[in-house]
């Protein structure tokens, strides 16, 4: 039976049977409004990144809520040995960054996206290097996307994720226990982009409305305010 939304079963059946357990064993869970999460559809999935760990977690928690999620993920883990095996197997797509190869990672969302799977993507292209860990400016993949889809954006934000194993760094944490918090925002409205020629203008501000979507979901998730501006690695 065909499954373009998910992997085999077989393959499902393996990652879910690591995955569950060791994402229980690491933290435990703070999942809020998962509801928010369409069943069925198309749809990007939004979301800040803390650590290299943050993928496998959000995974456990969209897979719980319904969606299996369909990673970028960075090109060179498909050329690692059965690892590389797997990954194309779970349905990552590759990300090839500074290459003419650039565009075909977003061609392959819009065909799975076209297939009513569960994007998970990471607007900032990378973990956070606000000092202070809110989300920085996004890239305009996931904008683009989605204006040239019509998919939902759903905005997810996390925290605790970056406690468990820090940036950088490649030893996990692992005691005390720490908490992973998930909250899920409403659909991004984005209709009045809907329509106009994709020039940079209109990428930046719809990418700006995801990225202020999700953080405000992060504000909820730590108590805090965010800052007025985000953080912008390139100094701009």
């Amino acid at each position: 039976m065909s499954r373009p939304t998910r992997p085999s079963r077989a393959w499902e059946t393996f990652a879910v049977v690591v995955v569950k357990p060791l994402s229980r064993l690491l933290v435990k869970r703070d999942w809020r409004k998962g509801d928010r999460i369409p069943r069925t559809g198309g749809v990007i999935i939004a979301a800040n990144h803390l650590s290299w760990t943050d993928p496998v977690l959000l995974s456990h928690f969209l897979y719980n809520n319904g969606r299996w999620p369909v990673i970028l993920a960075k090109s060179g883990l498909f050329k690692v040995p059965l690892l590389g095996r797997a990954v194309t197997a779970l349905l990552a797509i590759p990300v090839e960054r500074g290459s003419s190869e650039a565009a075909r990672s977003l061609r392959l969302s819009a065909e799975r996206l076209g297939d009513g799977c569960a994007i998970l993507f990471y607007p900032e292209g990378t973990c956070t290097r606000d000092p202070d860990l809110w989300p920085m400016v996004g890239k305009t993949g996931a904008a683009r996307l989605a204006l040239e889809s019509g998919a939902p954006v759903i905005p997810v934000a996390h925290w605790g994720a970056q406690e468990l194993l820090p940036y950088g760094e490649k030893r996990p944490r692992l005691f005390p226990r720490k908490t992973f918090r998930v909250s899920v925002g409403p659909p991004v409205d984005l209709s009045k982009y809907m329509g106009k020629p994709a020039h940079a203008d209109v990428l930046r501000d719809a990418t700006a409305d995801i990225m202020a979507a999700i953080t405000a979901q992060l504000a909820e998730l730590r108590g805090e305010r965010a800052p007025a501006t985000p953080y912008d690695p390139a100094g701009r």
